[in-house]
């Protein structure tokens, strides 16, 4: 039984997996959500749908895709959460309602101050200190004007955290009321019926304005009857919402979709209403009136009015919202926090327990499969290479990483290899989940990273290089903790069920495995570097310009280098490998984050004042592990014995 259990409980996740490609239809006498969110659109210049819209931006608003109307209910009490798209929903149609729904996260106590709010949790009061309604931040929108129009002054790197709070919750602000204008303006009360209104008076009340601004005699009457409407779409358009309404103009390319503030500009100037406005403030109408029945249909006379001619847009919404419910990397990401622990109990009893072991090994791959198929996934979505920006070259690494754990525990089998697996998975993704809050993962590229050969060959080379070197710090991290807290790095293990076979000393294998990946890293770094700079030579009619992202890659082949020659002259022992290999993990982070934040060069993202505290933590922490590795033998638990040393490395050839 113990040899079918790995693989009895792997095809369990795997199900469980799986299960979540399967989007679920509308319940009877229920509003049609999965498919209203299955609907296209244009925003942050690409076609996605409307569950990407929501997803994205509760993740910037709460940092969650999901929207809890009770936070102050513990887990236990089963607080209402309804889905991004039904929150979508209620901002575009019935605003007045979702102003309502405690949403916008709010951290900074002084900022709390500065608008009024309480700070401290209340469950009587239906209130958790942290979650709020737009209705009670609103009142208080003028000083939150005037302290983001102070903080934008200041230079990112001297904000302070109130300053930072402020310019985050102005971007919310911003963002809340862009998604309220979609669809038709935030103060609609009867938007179909006002829609109605604005094509009927649109023409003659124009024609009255145009005559007013000419000095001409005009009809007061219609241009009164028009100007409201025309101030509230002005507002619109300031706001620059998304692009609901696609081309319907044989001069408009396919792609050229506009936003609902434009359409309304067409039938001011005597056009025929677009069919989009139409369904759209027939859905408005039925779902503000509770007509279940009516918004379903609506929702499906608009995807077949947009089949003819949007069959590829509307494929790829599909595609895309089947993706945001499979939710791969999330489940990838528990997967190795499983895995991971099934190592730690493998630990307490190597002999009798190697069928957690195996069951580890068998939960990493389901994990690995996950993570592949959500790589795959978003590259048939893009249509570009697997790494595009930050938040991708972070899915990459420890996707590579995970690989290369699998491969050393394929030669080792001492489940070292499945800790590198599971926790640089673990951590890349954890990683790759908080640069998801700033916004759309699958943003346009900038012009000068338009997908070729060269760019789909450097980038994916190079991160492997980044994958590897931070596994080789990370074998050399396991060597250190174990060497310095435990007796484990001195005595042997047999790897498999068979205690006959050849046993292994942990601290010789894990020196093994951190040379060979070494090597691996030195030969990607290096290459990904040189295809990098005939990739500049085609885009910036350069080889090489001294660029900071160009000097973080050339610093990690030179480290790696290094590390390879004190190896080869002998210049070092396990102890100098494992530290130089930790030191790598800087090295490499400051070239994949940091020269991003400076400020200058052609790849530079941001400052991200997060991103860089958590690069110093970071840092601080790999230094503390190298001071580690420094202390005397004496001071190691697995060498108390001077038997038990290491002894000299001597010279090696290169492999």
């Amino acid at each position: 039984m113990k040899k079918r259990l790995p693989l009895i409980i792997a095809a369990l996740f795997a199900v469980w997996a799986l299960s979540a490609l399967r989007v679920p239809g509308a319940k009877p006498n229920e509003f049609a959500f999965q498919e209203f969110g299955r609907l296209p659109l244009v925003s942050n210049g690409r076609c996605q749908p409307l569950d990407s819209l929501g997803r994205n931006a509760l993740l910037q608003i709460r940092e969650k895709q999901t929207a809890n109307l009770e936070p102050w209910k513990g887990a236990s009490e089963h607080p209402k959460i309804i889905s991004a798209t039904e929150w979508l929903m209620a901002m575009m149609m019935n605003p007045e309602l979702a102003d309502t729904w405690p949403l916008i996260r709010i951290d900074n106590p002084d900022l709390k101050g500065l608008l009024a709010l309480a700070g401290n949790a209340d469950p009587d009061q239906k209130f958790d200190g942290k979650h709020f309604a737009w209705n009670a931040i609103k009142t208080k929108f003028p000083d939150l004007q005037r302290e983001t129009r102070r903080a934008a002054k200041i230079d990112q790197s001297l904000r302070t955290p109130f300053d930072q709070a402020v310019i985050r919750l102005s971007t919310v602000a911003r963002l809340y009321m862009r998604l309220q204008n979609t669809l038709q303006p935030q103060n609609a009360k009867d938007w179909p019926t006002e829609l109605a209104s604005f094509t009927k008076n649109a023409v003659s009340g124009v024609a009255a304005l145009s005559a007013q601004q000419a000095g001409q005699k005009f009809d007061e009457t219609a241009m009164a009857r028009i100007m409201p409407d025309l101030e509230r779409f002005e507002a619109m358009a300031q706001l620059e919402p998304p692009m609901l309404i696609p081309p319907h103009h044989p001069q408009r390319a396919k792609d050229d979709w506009s936003a609902t503030v434009e359409g309304l500009t067409e039938v001011a100037r005597g056009e025929p209403t677009h069919f989009s406005l139409l369904a759209y403030a027939k859905m408005a109408g039925a779902y503000r009136a509770g007509d279940v029945a009516g918004f379903n249909q609506a929702v499906r006379d608009y995807r077949t009015a947009l089949s003819p001619s949007f069959q590829t847009e509307l494929k790829k919404a599909a595609n895309e919202q089947r993706f945001n419910n499979f939710e791969p990397f999330y489940k990838a990401m528990t997967l190795y926090v499983i895995a991971f622990i099934a190592v730690l109990g493998f630990w307490f009893a190597p002999a009798r327990l190697e069928w957690l072991r195996r069951t580890a090994v068998a939960i990493v791959l389901v994990a690995l499969a996950i993570h592949t198929g959500g790589l795959l996934f978003r590259m048939l979505l893009e249509g570009r290479p697997p790494v595009t920006n930050l938040y991708s070259s972070a899915i990459f690494i420890g996707w590579g990483a995970c690989i290369l754990g699998l491969i050393l525990e394929w030669f080792w089998k001492n489940s070292i290899g499945l800790v590198i697996s599971s926790a640089i998975g673990f951590i890349t993704l954890i990683i790759a989940h908080h640069l998801s809050l700033t916004g759309d993962t699958m943003e346009m590229m900038r012009a000068v990273l338009d997908t070729n050969f060269w760019l789909a060959t450097h980038v994916v080379v190079v991160t492997l290089g980044y994958a590897s070197t931070f596994v080789a710090g990370f074998l050399a991290l396991v060597y250190i903790i174990l060497g310095v807290f435990t007796k484990k790095l001195s005595t042997t293990v047999s790897p498999g069920d068979a205690p006959s076979r050849q046993t292994l000393n942990i601290g010789k294998s894990l020196a093994k495995m951190v040379y060979g990946i070494v090597c691996f890293a030195t030969l990607f770094s290096f290459v990904g570097t040189v295809l990098g700079g005939i990739w500049a030579d085609q885009s910036w009619g350069r080889f090489w310009g001294w660029d900071p992202k160009e000097n973080g890659a050339l610093i990690i082949v030179l480290w790696n280098a290094l590390i390879l020659h004190a190896r080869w002259g002998g210049m070092v022992r396990e102890r100098g490998l494992m530290n130089l290999a930790i030191f790598g993990n800087i090295v490499t982070s400051w070239s994949w984050f940091g020269v991003n934040m400076l400020g200058i060069g052609l790849h530079a993202y941001g400052f991200m004042d997060a991103a860089f505290m958590w690069l110093m933590i970071f840092v601080g922490s790999q230094l503390l592990l190298i001071g580690l590795g420094l202390l005397p033998l004496s001071m190691w638990r697995s060498f108390h014995d001077s038997g038990n040393r290491p002894a000299a490395m001597p010279p090696a050839l290169p492999v």
